[in-house]
């Protein structure tokens, strides 16, 4: 291991540590970092000198804001996709892996979280945040779906809510909301939060995770969280099963419609369809790996859609944010193109 590696593996204290290192491209997963983990995961599960595995930053701005689709959109348009296929199918495999995980693993979160990032953090037994983080899912914007297992998971969480709630979780996938601590806890998407991040990982490392939170965890916030204030407008519109449904039931919620209409105003009409088929799919499946191969089938076809290569260049490359997707209406689009790959 060297400095420059894109993520820095120690052990210290019988604690497994990976550090994502690449806060130039604020720590974008790319295949060398997936494979990178994987291969340490599989390494941790079986040393019985590993009692917890801890990931983190090392930059202040993010944890990890995503898969590093640029690459994967340079790989499309040089005819190297098997090479992207291999990407993602490693990626999700991974998040399978972190599910799995018989140890304990801790994710702490500082800054911004999105994409892959919540991947390599959410389906572990620890998320911990600071009131600097957040959370989305903006794969709408560039022609692509929830993926890394989200849509899976977020459908099955709790939080101090204390139920799940599938039209919830949605409608954070589909919209691309902006989540903070007190969302994140509410929801389940963070299990603790502390005021200071490198405070929790010493004490973690020093003592174990449960005895640090035991003395760094805030208490849950009094004031509601933002999004348990229109819960009930959100649940009876995105828990209904086709989008065309739901944006008709959406213009009855005035209090809300205007609100997610401006969140999903950039938004590939195509993706929001074909994501909310995802979700759906993803409702009725018991095994996460079951749902992240959905995500790999229904993923392969997305970014082979000419869609995929136009988001990724006006949301990152140009970023002009002038994408001109086609059908450029959800009107435009048949859900059965993407019910047809999700059942093959």
């Amino acid at each position: 291991m060297t400095m420059t590696d894109p993520v820095l593996v120690s052990v210290r204290n019988r604690t497994g540590v990976l550090e994502l290192n690449r806060p130039k491209a604020l720590n974008s997963l790319n295949p060398e970092m997936i494979d990178i983990i994987r291969r340490s995961l599989e390494a941790w599960a079986q040393d019985d000198e590993i009692e917890q595995v801890l990931i983190h930053s090392n930059s202040p701005k993010a944890f990890c804001a995503g898969g590093d689709v640029r690459h994967a959109r340079e790989g499309i348009a040089e005819g190297k996709l098997e090479k992207v296929d291999a990407f993602f199918a490693s990626e999700y495999l991974t998040n399978g892996d972190i599910a799995e995980f018989p140890k304990p693993y801790i994710a702490v979160i500082d800054g911004v979280v999105m994409g892959g990032g919540l991947g390599i953090s959410m389906h572990g037994s620890h998320r911990v945040v600071t009131e600097k983080a957040f959370a989305s899912m903006p794969e709408m914007n560039i022609g692509y779906v929830t993926d890394v297992g989200v849509a899976y998971a977020a459908q099955r969480m709790v939080g101090t809510r204390g139920v799940a709630s599938p039209g919830l979780a949605k409608f954070w996938g589909l919209s691309g909301y902006r989540m903070y601590a007190a969302d994140m806890l509410w929801t389940g998407v963070a299990t603790h939060v502390v005021n200071d991040a490198a405070e929790l990982i010493e004490a973690a490392i020093e003592r174990g995770i449960d005895a640090a939170l035991e003395d760094l965890a805030l208490p849950a916030p009094q004031q509601p969280a933002p999004l348990e204030q229109v819960a009930k407008d959100l649940e009876e519109t995105f828990a209904l099963p086709t989008w065309e449904e739901i944006s008709a039931e959406l213009d009855k919620h005035p209090n809300i419609a205007g609100e997610v209409r401006r969140l999903m105003a950039a938004a590939c009409p195509a993706a929001i369809v074909a994501a909310n088929e995802l979700y759906e799919a993803e409702a009725a499946v018991d095994d996460i790996r079951e749902a992240l191969l959905l995500e790999l089938k229904l993923g392969m076809h997305m970014y082979r859609r000419p869609d995929f290569s136009e988001g990724v260049r006006a949301v990152l490359v140009d970023k002009t944010q002038d994408a001109a997707f086609n059908p450029a209406t959800t009107e435009e689009v048949d859900a059965e193109e993407f019910r047809a790959v999700l059942n093959s």
